[in-house]
């Protein structure tokens, strides 16, 4: 009887275990999702010196990238955690979760921190962020954004450009260049978030309702894109 109480035991702490663990990836995965919020917060909050109305209209999807890391020494390493929404005929989908990555080599000693923002501008941009993966400037061609209320951004980048990106650190927005970075899908944050597999395309194209913990960050992106796209 000893030995079945025992048994018994085991097992409850064990899926005690794992339910604590699965609540503390939700926990990860809402804290993801407030990050990015807080950085479109603060990046539009000095319209002088945030992403330009024009750029804000044309927007087909927007990927939130909080905190990515670069380090180096000799060589360097560059990585990231983030949240990913895109336009549709109903609003902004529900978010799929992704991850940025690449290395760059060079004489260089430091680290830094880096919120980053790509903004898709054309539906190769969205198609491309259906994809399993693609390696900016190489499967997808971006750009360094430009920053202001009425800021212009170069004369090339609506015929050619699909992503558009932007980098804060220190308080400072502005355009940045990550061609050879690495955008992929991050399906088992993802699939957390939803309890069950969930297709990038079908996401992103609107076909999914956005659970109650990223309504924030998707209401967020609505409220700086969809007004823009209707004040435009």
């Amino acid at each position: 009887m000893k030995k079945i109480i025992g048994v018994v035991c085991g097992m409850a702490i064990c899926v005690g275990a794992v339910s604590a663990r699965a609540q503390d990836d939700s926990a990860k995965l809402t804290d993801r999702m407030d990050a990015a919020t807080s950085v479109i917060d603060q990046v539009m909050s000095v319209p002088d010196k945030s992403i330009p109305r024009s750029i804000l209209a044309g927007a087909h999807c927007v990927v939130v990238i909080p905190s990515y890391k670069k380090a180096a020494f000799a060589v360097g390493a560059q990585y990231g955690q983030g949240v990913a929404t895109c336009r549709t005929p109903r609003g902004w989908s529900a978010p799929v979760f992704v991850q940025l990555a690449g290395g760059s080599f060079g004489f260089q000693i430091g680290g830094q921190a880096t919120d980053l923002i790509l903004v898709a501008m054309n539906q190769n941009g969205l198609e491309d962020m259906l994809k399993n993966k693609v390696k900016l400037g190489a499967d997808a061609a971006a750009s360094a954004g430009p920053v202001g209320r009425n800021a212009q951004a170069g004369t090339d980048w609506k015929l050619n450009a699909e992503f558009l990106t932007y980098s804060r650190s220190k308080g400072l927005f502005a355009g940045i260049d990550l061609d050879g970075t690495v955008l992929s899908q991050n399906q088992d944050a993802t699939t957390q978030l939803y309890g069950h597999e969930v297709a990038y395309s079908e996401a992103l194209r609107g076909g999914i309702p956005t659970p109650e913990n990223a309504r924030h960050f998707v209401g967020t992106v609505a409220r700086y894109f969809v007004m823009s796209k209707d004040n435009h």
